[in-house]
């Protein structure tokens, strides 16, 4: 049996550009045959629906309103619903594993930290994080950041990208020897396409899934991997940066992450 997850997902409670309500989800993924989800909504760095004026613990408490709420649909009709969200920092973004509701009520202080303190914190806790559509070519995007040391893996395919900058994603995770995910980044359902990832066992919890991956476990992308790996590399149009140890930029060419 292969056991399906979804990585990336979007509520219309928690994040500014959800459409879907959290509970819509269960039955949507049980139907495509998924084992689990993560709910990954905007973080107080990007697109939060959340009013960062609140006290902190409000902040909180509406922050997790989408997770919960999926959770519990999920526990009603059998589908394992996991926490996770997606952070941003100069248009760059990132999904966070393994940390949870109570560590962010003890810890405000993550709102203002850098790539490398949210990276120290979800290794502290026992999670991971990856660096989502590094590629990502959208209007708000002014530069891209290619973080290689800072991060557990990248998502390499991503259902809201063209295929281009996902065909980029494979081969820079390749090329630097990071784990890579694939996830459908869902506002709304119905979707185009879902994909995630499958694991041969299902997985206890979130720290689980951070411990497989950081292993570098094995596990299947629910992707179109023929046509990602078979794809010509297009010429990145944005300025960008190769970020090392610490989140500092570093000289290294582009032409060495994408050959």
């Amino acid at each position: 049996m292969r056991y399906q997850y979804e990585t990336h997902l979007h509520t219309s409670e928690t994040s500014a550009c959800g459409i879907a309500a959290a509970r819509e989800y269960i039955p949507y993924y049980l139907d495509h045959g998924y084992h689990g989800i993560f709910v990954t909504d905007h973080f107080f760095g990007g697109n939060t629906a959340v009013s960062q004026r609140l006290p902190w613990r409000e902040q909180v408490e509406r922050f997790c309103l989408g997770y919960e709420a999926a959770r519990n649909e999920g526990e009603k009709r059998g589908l394992q619903v996991l926490f996770g969200w997606e952070q941003a920092f100069d248009g760059d973004e990132y999904l966070v594993y393994g940390l949870d509701k109570q560590w962010l009520l003890e810890n405000p202080q993550v709102k203002g930290f850098t790539r490398a303190e949210q990276y120290a914190a979800a290794r502290a806790q026992g999670g991971c994080v990856v660096q989502a559509h590094p590629f990502r070519d959208r209007s708000y995007i002014r530069r891209i950041h290619l973080n290689t040391a800072c991060v557990d893996g990248v998502e390499v395919f991503n259902a809201a990208n063209p295929m281009e900058v996902n065909v980029q994603a494979y081969h820079y995770a390749k090329n630097i020897g990071l784990p890579m995910l694939a996830g459908s980044d869902i506002h709304s359902v119905p979707w185009p396409m879902l994909c995630g990832v499958a694991f041969e066992t299902p997985l206890a919890d979130e720290r689980d899934f951070a411990a497989r991956l950081r292993a570098k476990a094995p596990l299947t992308l629910l992707a179109p991997m023929q046509e990602l790996a078979g794809a010509p590399v297009a010429c990145v149009r944005l300025p960008w940066e190769v970020l090392g140890e610490g989140g500092k930029p570093i000289d290294m060419p582009l032409s060495t992450l994408l050959r």
